[in-house]
């Protein structure tokens, strides 16, 4: 009897274990159903909001082969025109032109004026030939004419203070010591062309000897005025080549320079008559104010 009591009581003992775990699982499984439930809710909408963008891409994508081959849309009038259509293809006609017109204005390679070389001729070839070149000093007359003091009616200024001689003056110092024809430039090279300077080498030869060498140079602001540029340039070596003869040697003394500069010159306000604008410029005192400038207060 007590057995069986025992029996009984393990027995309801284990129902009671069991049935306490089987709660915990009964109260968890809700659980889950009710969390799985949205995750799944929420890969559906996921989905769905794919699938529904999805159709609006490839409806709004473009080819842009497809666009590019599209060909150009021609109006044309109901009435008869009096006037030409306007050509819409660009004309290549003025780039031809101005393709061609570069080409004969190229700078690059110069002038292209070499002196010729004299081959077979019994003559001096200036391009190379150093002849005579300090051999023999000029007669007294002559030296006389050449280191003749400058005249100081014959010095121009420049707008920024410098003094210059004209070139005339040196041809003609030189006509008066040699006579006309009794000197020349001879050219040592060809002409050097930039883009704003053109420059050559020029050899002073006086009754049939070298007597100095200098390089001459002269700005042009166009292609046009390079012909100009190129006897600037001349005349430029020439007042070069006469300071070794001592010709107007006083405009490379600083002494006299300044001199000149105290009494002779003057600072003047100008107005440019174009442009209006002030600027002070350098001038003789005997003097005036020439076009485009006149003269201006400040």
């Amino acid at each position: 009897m007590a057995a069986t009591t025992s029996r009984r009581g393990l027995s309801l003992l284990f129902f009671s274990s069991s049935s306490s775990r089987a709660a915990p699982f009964a109260c968890r499984s809700p659980q889950r159903g009710f969390a799985s439930s949205p995750i799944s809710s929420a890969f559906a909408t996921t989905k769905s909001r794919a699938a529904t963008a999805a159709p609006a891409k490839t409806t709004t994508s473009t080819n842009p082969a497809a666009a590019s081959t599209t060909s150009q849309r021609t109006v044309t009038p109901s009435f008869p025109a009096k006037e030409p259509p306007v050509p819409t293809s660009r004309n290549t006609t003025s780039d031809n032109a101005a393709a061609a017109a570069r080409q004969q204005r190229s700078l690059t390679n110069g002038l292209s004026d070499q002196p010729p070389e004299l081959e077979g001729v019994p003559a001096i070839d200036w391009t190379r030939s150093y002849h005579g070149l300090g051999s023999i000093s000029f007669t007294p007359e002559q030296q006389e004419v050449l280191l003749a003091p400058i005249e100081q009616d014959d010095v121009e200024v420049k707008p920024d203070g410098l003094l210059y001689l004209p070139e005339i003056k040196y041809r003609r110092i030189l006509n008066k010591a040699f006579g006309p024809g009794g000197w020349g430039l001879a050219p040592r090279g060809e002409s050097i062309v930039t883009g704003k300077l053109v420059t050559r080498e020029y050899g002073l030869v006086v009754q049939g000897r070298l007597v100095s060498i200098a390089r001459g140079e002269q700005q042009y602001f166009d292609p046009d005025g390079i012909p100009t540029a190129t006897e600037g340039c001349k005349s430029n070596a020439l007042m070069r080549c006469c300071k070794d003869l001592g010709i107007a040697s006083e405009l490379w003394d600083p002494r006299f320079i300044r001199t000149f500069t105290k009494q002779m010159t003057k600072e003047t306000w100008v107005e440019h008559v174009t442009t209006k604008k002030k600027r002070k410029i350098v001038m003789r005192k005997d003097d005036t104010v020439r076009y485009p400038f006149k003269e201006s207060k400040m």
